[in-house]
């Protein structure tokens, strides 16, 4: 064999430059791979990369921009009409490898046609790949090109897949308003959505893990000396709050054997809501109804004019001004001393 080869088959023309290691299909450059391995093994490596929704987006779109590229081209040429060109092209796509396709029912008008395909480049890759759903860049590909030649956007729905068993995969061409670029966009929009929602989700758990944490450190039981528990209330309290401290506060002044409850008001916000007092009244009177009696200490001037005005009465509670005073109270009720 010569260095430089040249045939011709079916009036279309094959050239080689081993010199210069060129191979020309029709005076183009072109390249030549093996289907099944390194064809087989580009696509496996971007859908491992991109993901098959991703991936198969691309095949998609990089068909149809290239088949529109050749539609534009064979538009542009005044003596050959759409069936002409459309001959042209199948019988060249043949030629280079690319299988067997014959265009039925085409009709300019309606701008519509029926594409056959067997035993096309992609198939075998699919095959090899062992996909059960073939890949979308030939059917795409033809929809770029008859909208090059229609001068309009032309779309595709796959009516049967030879992967599928058939003899041949049959593609309806249509006129639409999808589009590559739509999908590329839709896709966009799609991936933001699920990054969006997994934000969301993982806010919503740090939130009910923060939630609980405050649940835990708000308002702790402080067993003090023996008989006498401390509770702090810190913050604003809505209903849900207010009801968690009163539980966990019920549930937990038996384990301490706890003779006296000391509520230690200080660190309530001064923006006293009604949830606030009524848990005030709530927690000293549960808590008495198992034997325990409540303390309150710490009450500010503006907390003390909000319970006074409220319609709670706290004054089966004893008050003292600040917690030691309280703790020493109960000591005394207790018949004890710090000494």
């Amino acid at each position: 064999m010569s260095i430089n080869s040249n045939i011709n088959v079916g009036g279309l023309n094959f050239a080689w430059d081993l010199e210069k290691g060129k191979f020309l299909f029709e005076e183009q450059d072109a390249v030549l791979f093996w289907i099944t391995s390194a064809m087989k093994t580009f696509f496996d490596t971007i859908e491992e990369i991109s993901g098959e929704e991703a991936s198969s987006l691309v095949f998609e779109s990089t068909g149809y921009r290239q088949g529109f590229v050749v539609g534009e081209y064979f538009e542009k040429m005044k003596d050959v009409d759409v069936a002409e060109a459309a001959n042209m092209i199948t019988n060249t796509y043949a030629s280079a490898g690319w299988g067997k396709t014959e265009i039925k029912e085409l009709n300019f008008e309606t701008k519509t046609l029926v594409a056959y395909i067997k035993d096309s480049w992609e198939h075998k890759i699919n095959v090899a790949q062992g996909k059960k759903k073939g890949t979308t860049y030939l059917p795409a590909h033809y929809a770029g090109v008859f909208s090059g030649l229609f001068g309009t956007n032309i779309w595709y729905k796959i009516i049967q897949d030879q992967l599928d068993g058939h003899e041949y995969s049959i593609i309806e061409y249509f006129p639409s308003d999808i589009t590559a670029s739509n999908n590329i966009h839709e896709l966009s929009r799609k991936k933001e959505s699920e990054q969006i929602r997994q934000l969301e989700e993982m806010v919503e758990k740090k939130t009910k893990e923060l939630v609980e944490l405050v649940k835990r450190l708000s308002s702790p039981m402080i067993p003090v000396l023996e008989g006498i528990v401390v509770v702090p209330l810190i913050g604003k309290y809505d209903e849900d709050r207010s009801e968690e401290l009163i539980v966990n506060t019920l549930n937990n002044l038996p384990k301490h054997k706890a003779n006296f409850l000391v509520l230690d008001l200080t660190g309530i916000d001064k923006d006293v809501n009604h949830h606030t007092v009524n848990l005030i009244e709530k927690i000293g009177a549960a808590a008495s109804l198992i034997g325990t009696q409540t303390i309150l200490v710490g009450i500010s001037a503006e907390l003390g004019i909000i319970l006074t005005q409220s319609n709670i009465n706290l004054s089966r509670f004893e008050t003292f001004q600040t917690l030691q005073h309280g703790i020493h109270h109960a000591l005394a009720q207790a018949g004890k001393a710090i000494i």
